[in-house]
């Protein structure tokens, strides 16, 4: 049941209402406060195994980062916004080994990029325009910062409509490191033979593109206001962080992977609009970050919780990591523990009837 509840919410977008309805109709009697009870503790349950995977992603090398608002919490009935939801933020983190946390903060500010990485993190962080990620990496030592070419890309795609021939071309000129990028993928290559055909094919494309940048502001004739301006300043003024995935051979060019690995927030938000609180908030975040953890690994996210949610209690805390999905997958993917109405349970199985053989 617990597991079922979560998925369908979580991963289905089905909100507790009309599972209530659902259960009704098929003639069991429990309260919606009831339900709602059980996911909380159930989440509850899951947060050391989310924690455990914190830490993980942390010690990535490189850690992609990026933020979406959510409506959580409410602003009480005083004030002159009677009534109104506030504005929370979820930041999620994507590391190395393919696993995504989303942490949440109740602002936009710099202060929880710091609070979140400063303790842990040592590496390249990859993000988009945002100014905070930019101003925390400059005042880090340890931290180099990558950004992201798609959301450049967007910036021309706005210019478009205006100067049609100008955006063309920037657009073929970028879709050009990305055959590059396909071209790395198709002939498997990896490490030092992935930087060195970066070097060879995309560096020169990269700095002809920056060139090419320059000499459109030259040509004069562009105002300020205009997108192509902005477009263009957008990313010469992000030159040096925009060239960091040359050099390192594990940085992507894009925070694409997390992007996708995001989509499911903004996507239930379209079923269940807000979170009353902003515990509610963080409890979205714990088990959208195990959800959306499983689908990266290939993992059913509901054989993994029906497993976890039993296992959990009796597993030793200091090994809590065991049981985040990629750690999981390897470890008891193979003989999951199984919900006892699953007919493949142990219990089940050992119930059913023998099959008799009937001489003639």
């Amino acid at each position: 049941l617990l597991a079922g509840l979560l998925v369908d919410k979580f991963q289905f977008h089905l909100p507790l209402y009309r599972q209530h309805q659902r259960i009704r109709q098929a003639g069991v009697t429990v309260s919606r406060s009831t339900l709602t009870n059980l996911v909380k503790r159930a989440i509850d349950l899951l947060r050391p195994i989310v924690d455990a995977q914190t830490d993980n992603v942390l010690r990535s090398r490189v850690l992609a980062m990026d933020e979406t608002p959510i409506k959580a919490g409410h602003q009480g009935r005083a004030g002159p916004q009677k009534g109104k939801m506030k504005t929370g933020w979820f930041w999620p983190l994507y590391g190395d080994a393919d696993e995504v946390v989303f942490t949440y903060s109740n602002s936009r500010g710099r202060a929880h990029i710091e609070q979140v990485l400063s303790e842990s993190f040592s590496g390249t962080l990859i993000s988009d325009g945002y100014a905070a990620y930019a101003r925390y990496a400059a005042a880090q030592e340890n931290v180099a910062h990558a950004q992201c070419w798609v959301h450049g890309r967007r910036y021309f795609i706005e210019a478009q409509k205006d100067h049609p021939e100008t955006v063309t071309e920037a657009l073929q000129r970028i879709a050009m490191l990305y055959r590059n990028e396909e071209a790395i993928k198709a002939q498997g290559l990896t490490g030092e033979k992935k930087r060195q055909y970066r070097l060879d094919h995309s560096k020169p494309v990269v700095s002809d593109f920056f060139q090419w940048c320059r000499d459109q502001l030259a040509q004069g004739g562009l105002v300020p206001s205009d997108p192509l301006t902005k477009a263009l300043n957008y990313v010469l003024s992000r030159e040096a962080s925009l060239t960091v995935f040359l050099e390192n051979p594990d940085v992507q060019p894009d925070t694409n992977h997390l992007e996708r690995a995001l989509r499911p927030i903004p996507m239930g938000k379209k079923n269940w609009m807000f979170c009353w609180t902003e515990l509610g908030a963080e409890h979205l975040g714990i088990i959208q970050s195990l959800i959306s953890t499983c689908k990266l690994h290939d993992i059913t996210p509901y054989t993994y919780l029906v497993d976890v949610l039993q296992r959990i209690s009796q597993h030793p805390a200091s090994d809590v990591s065991d049981l985040t999905p990629r750690l999981w997958k390897t470890r008891f993917a193979d003989n999951p523990l199984r919900a006892l109405i699953d007919p493949r349970h142990p219990d089940r199985q050992s119930k059913q009837p023998e099959a008799t053989v009937r001489a003639h």
